[in-house]
């Protein structure tokens, strides 16, 4: 059996999101959908996973709506569902970049959207500055050469940053990206409201830039994260792909990104089977003689 996975949001008014939740959710299980999606008065987010003919029903259903006539969906061939549940909650922001009544509303400010095509022309500026907006577990993975990536861990924190290390560049051009666009809509919006001159964003993302035919992930070094059972997807099919993550333990090239195996932590980090192998999925030794305590307790 084939199976998809679908990437999409929109920003769009919805007047009442909890029940717009429920009724969604109902929708979606109904299918055998899984996957996660967020609802809030300023639109909708989400990924799912199902068979073809699930999603592809899913897709129709929502377009049924006038809200969602002309949604996109980012689509990804699977041999499975890439997620264990289904999730449809109601939220504050859809994406929060925590800045509560003065919150950006791309609706009414946002950068120039920029083709993959377009987008590889402009890196290929030199007097540009090349902003990922995502977090820094996710820059970890896989980022565009010469790129900006912030340590910051949230995206409710790239306000404070951006002020703290960007107020010199404001005259110059400025392009942001993020996985699938819905960050770099609000990014980009609030880099237009802070004073910046030029701002650009990728239309449709990483995920977008990587299945161009004209561009094939060109720049892009790594993979890109996404949020769901695959942590990473491939994006460069060109000459110069290459990885960027490397075995805690071994120091050797590797994409394969982990749970710390000491519960309370948790925290993803890079680790090889060979690594795992000779010091276990731990990410630090503090986390694993935690764990060989509690064990030696039991």
């Amino acid at each position: 059996m084939e199976y998809q996975i679908l990437l999409y949001y929109k920003y769009t008014r919805i007047v009442d999101p909890e029940a717009f939740a429920r009724k969604h959710l109902d929708a979606c299980r109904a299918l055998g959908l899984r996957g996660r999606i967020l609802v809030a008065s300023e639109g909708l987010n989400g990924t799912v996973s199902g068979t073809v003919e699930a999603t592809n029903a899913y897709i129709d259903l929502v377009r049924v709506s006038p809200s969602f006539h002309d949604m996109q969906f980012k689509i990804d061939v699977a041999e499975d569902h890439a997620f264990q549940k289904m999730f449809v909650r109601p939220r504050t922001e859809i994406v929060t970049l925590g800045l509560n009544e003065q919150d950006v509303d791309p609706n009414e400010c946002t950068g120039k959207r920029l083709s993959p095509v377009e987008f590889l022309e402009a890196m290929e500026n030199e007097d540009v500055v090349i902003l990922d907006g995502r977090n820094d577990y996710e820059s970890d993975l896989g980022y565009f050469e010469g790129a900006i990536a912030p340590r910051v861990r949230n995206f409710r924190d790239f306000p404070e940053w951006i002020r703290e290390n960007l107020s010199d560049v404001k005259d110059k051009k400025v392009l942001t990206y993020c996985t699938g666009g819905i960050r770099c809509e609000k990014l980009s919006g609030f880099l237009i409201r802070e004073g910046f001159q030029d701002v650009s964003q990728l239309e449709g993302g990483i995920v977008t830039y990587g299945k161009d035919p004209e561009v094939r992930g060109k720049k892009f070094k790594g993979k890109c994260y996404v949020f769901d059972e695959r942590i990473g997807v491939d994006v460069n099919s060109s000459s110069d792909a290459c990885l960027v993550s490397h075995c805690q333990v071994t120091g050797k090239p590797t994409d394969r990104y982990v749970n710390c195996a000491y519960p309370p932590c948790n925290r993803q980090f890079f680790i090889s089977e060979e690594g795992e192998a000779k010091e276990g999925r731990y990410c630090s030794d503090t986390c694993k003689e935690k764990a060989l305590a509690n064990s030696a307790k039991l």
